[in-house]
């Protein structure tokens, strides 16, 4: 068995770049478990809590360790003597057997943990990724996990550790990642003359209103800009028209990924593919009650609601991308009956969801709390470490500008004739 550490702090892309090893690998005998705390993974972590502080209404149903890993044993394959072989194995291996009866509330943290493992590695997976193992564990709890991982060499071809700790790095890892340029997966070509957006002295009027005037304007592969100017200065406009939403774009030299809006045998519906957009007209745009998964998924049709079904493969690249956002456990949710800083968030989520070229995020840190603030700042950084990804960002607020932010472009409000 490889053993592989991913070390790095927050933000330096361990998260992305783990998400990304899971995609390529994507197989049954590849296997992910993340810990956000001592109670467990964070997609059980409500369930533990709800019944921590319900211990009085246990009864005869509530299951017990063993029937939960039971109720595991059978949706991960066929009841076979070799399977049964491995499930007692695994039993053996985590120390499992005299807690069997006991009920999950009743395991201390490290018990919990190796009750975790045991579920994941019933279906047999080469390769275990575990995402933060030692968090949540006294010091003793942490030396027992870590004596215990090595031994599951007879299980697994791989395993990767993914820590945020320098000490928490094995010492009998064979290898330690802590650059993750890897998860650069651009062709490597030169992007500094390749032209995303191209405006040559654009001037766009409402009747006697000019809201921008000659504006010429270049936005360069790999590029990230903030644009920024008083309300009323045309930023709402200038998105419009990158956005091909304006139908003044038709009359105006503007081109976007070397192609002339309305040029014959271009669809504009092609080079929205590649755009990932998100801003506070969107948001108040979203008045129907679909579930927020449907919501996402927009986001790869370009449009506002679904009204396609989605494949199996689009609801995966969809729950991946809420899931790295947090907020994969919505996805069966009503929207309309969500926070407004939850759907905020699966409004950004929406924006990535189609990995683009061009990613234009307008306020998109609104109505979100601090950590909900940091977590989406932290992805836009990693995002934008990737080779060829061209960003514009707005926000009113230059502490919210990503710390990749590179060029700027300040857009003056227009003094008008008749003022």
């Amino acid at each position: 068995m490889k053993i592989i550490a991913i070390f790095g702090p927050n933000a330096s892309g361990k998260t992305l770049y783990v998400e990304q090893m899971r995609r390529q690998k994507a197989s049954d005998a590849v296997r992910y478990i993340a810990f956000r705390d001592s109670y467990g993974v964070s997609v059980d972590n409500a369930y533990y809590l709800q019944q921590r502080w319900n211990q009085h209404d246990i009864d005869a149903e509530t299951p017990t360790v063993g029937d939960l890993l039971e109720k595991t044993f059978s949706e991960t394959g066929p009841d076979t003597a070799e399977r049964r072989q491995w499930q007692r194995h695994l039993y053996v291996l985590f120390s499992l057997t005299p807690l069997l009866g006991e009920y999950i509330i009743t395991l201390s943290s490290g018990e919990l943990r190796k009750f975790q493992l045991t579920r994941t590695l019933m279906a047999r997976p080469r390769t275990l990724i575990i995402d933060n193992p030692f968090i949540g564990l006294d010091a003793e709890t942490r030396q027992q996990l870590r004596d215990l991982l090595p031994q599951l060499s007879d299980t697994l071809d791989e395993l990767y550790i993914v820590v945020s700790r320098e000490k928490d790095i094995p010492d009998y890892a064979d290898e330690v990642l802590t650059e993750f340029s890897r998860y650069d997966d651009s062709s490597g070509e030169d992007s500094s003359s390749e032209a995303v957006i191209t405006f040559r002295d654009v001037t766009i009027r409402y009747g006697e209103r000019t809201i921008l005037k000659n504006l010429s304007w270049t936005v360069r592969r790999g590029e990230h800009w903030a644009l920024s100017g008083q309300n009323g200065s045309g930023k709402s406009t200038l998105l419009s028209l990158v956005c091909a939403d304006n139908p003044q774009r038709y009359a105006c030299d503007i081109t976007l990924f070397g192609h002339r809006q309305g040029e014959p045998g271009v669809s504009i519906w092609e080079l929205k593919k590649r755009i990932g957009y998100v801003s506070p007209e969107m948001h108040r745009s979203y008045h129907r009650d679909l579930p927020a998964l449907s919501v996402v998924a927009s986001g790869l049709k370009d449009t506002v609601g679904l009204y396609v079904h989605t494949t199996e493969s689009e609801r995966q690249q969809c729950l991946w991308w809420m899931r790295l956002f947090g907020v994969d456990h919505l996805a069966g949710r009503s929207f309309l009956q969500l926070s407004s800083g939850e759907q905020r968030m699966l409004l950004v989520a929406r924006a990535f969801v189609k990995d683009p070229d061009l990613l234009i995020l307008d306020e998109p840190l609104h109505g979100l709390d601090d950590n909900n603030r940091e977590l989406v700042k932290s992805v836009i950084e990693t995002f934008c470490r990737r080779r060829g990804k061209t960003l514009i960002y707005v926000s009113h607020y230059r502490e919210e500008w990503p710390v990749c932010i590179d060029h700027e472009l300040v857009l003056k409000k227009q003094v008008q004739e008749n003022e």
